[in-house]
């Protein structure tokens, strides 16, 4: 019997289908609404009663989720999931992730729910796992990117969490930033790029883990791991034994491939100035990069370095920016993002970052690094 068969769908999951509009008509000019909330996390009900009203009626909604913030609109509605490629400038065959509150939500997207996927959203859900399905009919191209499958999550963010339950509508939320550009972690990142495009943002704060989530295609004979997150590919394997890795995680996916899930064809996450990933023991890294920073010093240019807190004593030159401590890599992921964007605002011409271990987390910091470099990397 399939997962969804027993799952059932009640009074509640009716409802999230339906989602009713009260919030009025469209306005006529675009003034971006920016509420703070509490600094605990959690908010009143107010504010997200608002954004829910805002999500219903076919707006979009900047809010806090424990990967990055999202930018969510009703993902039942076609037009609302246009609104979000339009303020992304996001290409419309890059599919979006469709987030939910609760178990019983699952069957208004996924036709289908495979004995591995319950395995994993009883040991990662709500959490940062996103699982790739046969979609229901209702659930839109836009949504979908034009594919027969539906990506989905249940976010733990309590903010997220909420907001989702009152909304009464799955919510399609990429990250909330320029496409192309490092995902936002915070609440100015988020101005910084939707100011003006967007009704809400829901300012929470910094978000925890500050990568996006990973991503899983149960859609096959054998799960297959799209995009590297928290969960990592060993906690995959330790769940379910067999899971199969897409090769567009070591490179780009080839011209005329329609990605499978975000952030598999397209740069991203990259900042501004041209960027080197510099790979090999942390002595020649270090060596190498001084060297290069020190000729691009002399042509004029703006130099950045992206280390750690092991190996900043390394580098005299340019403009450094330690990401984190290689013994404790949830630091690193979690400042990858707004190092990106700190370099951006210092207006640097060049990057040079060292590399890390593909273990466990490290294969999705390497994943994120490789993207924003355009897979510019040099061995030393």
């Amino acid at each position: 019997m399939q997962e969804s068969e027993k799952l059932g769908t009640g009074a509640h999951t009716r409802a999230f289908a339906a989602g009713a509009c009260f919030y009025g008509k469209e306005k006529e000019s675009m003034n971006t609404k920016i509420i703070k909330l509490a600094s605990c996390g959690c908010a009143g009900d107010e504010a997200l009663l608002e954004a829910a009203q805002i999500l219903r009626c076919g707006g979009l909604v900047a809010f806090p989720t424990e990967t990055v913030y999202g930018l969510g609109a009703n993902a039942l509605d076609e037009d609302a999931a246009k609104k979000i490629y339009a303020a992304k400038g996001r290409p419309s065959d890059n599919p979006l992730i469709a987030h939910i509150s609760r178990m019983d939500e699952l069957p208004v997207l996924a036709a289908e729910i495979p004995e591995a996927a319950g395995r994993l959203a009883r040991r990662f859900w709500p959490g940062p796992l996103t699982m790739i399905f046969k979609k229901q009919s209702r659930v839109p191209d836009g949504t979908t990117g034009g594919l027969d499958t539906v990506a989905v999550r249940m976010p733990s963010d309590p903010v997220a969490n909420r907001l989702i339950q009152l909304a009464g509508v799955p919510v399609a939320a990429p990250s909330a930033n320029t496409s192309g550009r490092p995902s936002p972690t915070r609440a100015e990142h988020v101005v910084e790029d939707m100011d003006g495009k967007i009704e809400l943002i829901l300012d929470g704060g910094e978000v925890g883990i500050g990568v996006e989530s990973t991503i899983v295609d149960v859609s096959g004979e054998v799960p297959m791991l799209l995009r590297p997150g928290a969960v990592t590919l060993e906690m995959l394997r330790e769940t379910l034994g067999r899971v199969d890795v897409d090769p567009a995680i070591e490179g780009p996916l080839a011209e005329g491939v329609r990605p499978k899930a975000p952030g598999m064809k397209y740069r991203h996450y990259a900042p501004r100035a041209e960027m080197l990933l510099v790979e090999g023991e942390a002595e020649r890294v270090a060596a190498y990069i001084n060297h290069e920073a020190k000729k691009a010093k002399e042509a004029g240019r703006r130099v950045g370095i992206i280390c750690t807190e092991e190996s900043r004593r390394l580098y005299p030159e340019g403009i450094l920016e330690v990401i984190g401590s290689r013994s404790h890599e949830e630091t690193v992921a979690h400042n990858l993002f707004a190092v990106l964007r700190e370099l951006d605002e210092k207006a640097v011409d060049c990057i040079f970052s060292e590399s890390f271990s593909e273990d466990r987390l490290g294969q999705a910091i390497m994943n994120r690094l490789c993207k924003a470099a355009g897979y510019h990397i040099v061995q030393v």
